[in-house]
């Protein structure tokens, strides 16, 4: 499902991951890596790291034409179930500024704003978000 993932990953992001970026991330104890499929075709991913009792959603993202669906929301769900399920007890993520789709998302499930990373993203120049989710106040999914 790499090449899938990759595919959505570029058609996503302006500064995407590479393709050895995600082969990297498989044998990570860490990493919790979660797919939304249609039959045997990947519509979405979700790649977090769980470290001790923090974790942090790397990158979320649904492809083109499966948007608006809701898969999204349940690829984040399920994150943060999985993180709740092995003891995370905060959860973090860095969103653009202008993605006020995602923004939205992130808000619905119970993440706050804690700070900003000025120029953060390259492509296009853009700063980040930082919002968190203490999963004890996490709506239920």
């Amino acid at each position: 499902d790499i090449d899938a993932i990759v595919a959505i990953e570029q058609a996503s992001f302006g500064d995407p991951w590479n393709r050895n970026g995600f082969v990297e991330l498989l044998d990570d104890p860490r990493v919790c890596f979660l797919l939304a499929e249609s039959g045997a075709v990947v519509q979405g991913y979700v790649v977090a790291w769980f470290v001790l009792d923090e974790g942090e959603i790397g990158n979320l993202a649904v492809s083109q034409a499966a948007r608006r669906r809701g898969l999204g929301a349940q690829l984040l769900d399920g994150v943060i179930r999985a993180a709740g399920a092995v003891g995370v007890e905060s959860l973090y993520l860095e969103v653009r500024d202008s993605n006020v789709a995602a923004r939205a998302l992130y808000a619905s499930r119970g993440f706050v704003e804690i700070g900003r990373r000025r120029d953060y993203y390259r492509r296009p120049r853009e700063d980040a978000l930082v919002l968190r989710l203490a999963i004890s106040n996490a709506p239920p999914a």
